[in-house]
């Protein structure tokens, strides 16, 4: 059976999102899910690929994206409507340290991302969830709200990659 491109099902659209406490629940567990998803996994295991990265720079991922979507919220709060800096994912998942490095570190900083994030994210009112950042690719404008719901899937989305190879006896 070939792993599916999406085994928690695609990101919902904004209106079919679950209501906001669920969203920010999703973030703070989320470092929590990846640990216990990796745990006992040796570097041949943490070296097999779910389509395109390794499980290795799966994990690694969640906590560059996770960096940047902190970073972007907070620019959100601060200016109006802010283009964010775009990054190339593959380009950094192909680095050396996302492909050969020790998962440890990158487990403890998206554990305190998140911690914060959660923080900030409860602090939040209505207004500020409703505040956006501009993607420089497409020109388009997301607000937060959006936002949120999006990076509560990512969470569950590649945490999901790593427990269907670990079900389906790949690792």
């Amino acid at each position: 059976m070939e792993a599916p491109q999406y085994p928690v099902g695609p990101n919902p659209k904004p209106e079919d999102q679950p209501p906001r406490e669920t969203l920010v629940g999703i973030i703070e567990a989320a470092p929590k899910a990846l640990r216990d998803a990796v745990a006992g996994l040796n570097d041949t295991q943490l070296n097999t690929k779910y389509k395109n990265w390794t499980i290795r720079q799966i994990a690694h991922h969640l906590a560059d994206s996770h960096v940047n979507s902190y970073i972007r919220f907070k620019w959100a709060l601060t200016e109006d409507n802010p283009v964010i800096k775009a990054y190339d994912e593959n380009k950094w998942s192909d680095l050396e340290e996302s492909k050969t490095g020790s998962l440890e570190a990158t487990l403890a900083m998206l554990g305190g991302l998140h911690r914060q994030w959660v923080q900030l994210l409860r602090s939040m009112t209505e207004e500020q969830y409703n505040r956006a950042f501009v993607h420089p690719v497409g020109n388009r404008t997301i607000t937060l709200k959006s936002a949120l719901g999006t990076y509560a899937w990512h969470c569950r989305h590649h945490t999901g990659q790593i427990l269907w190879m670990r079900e389906n006896k790949r690792v």
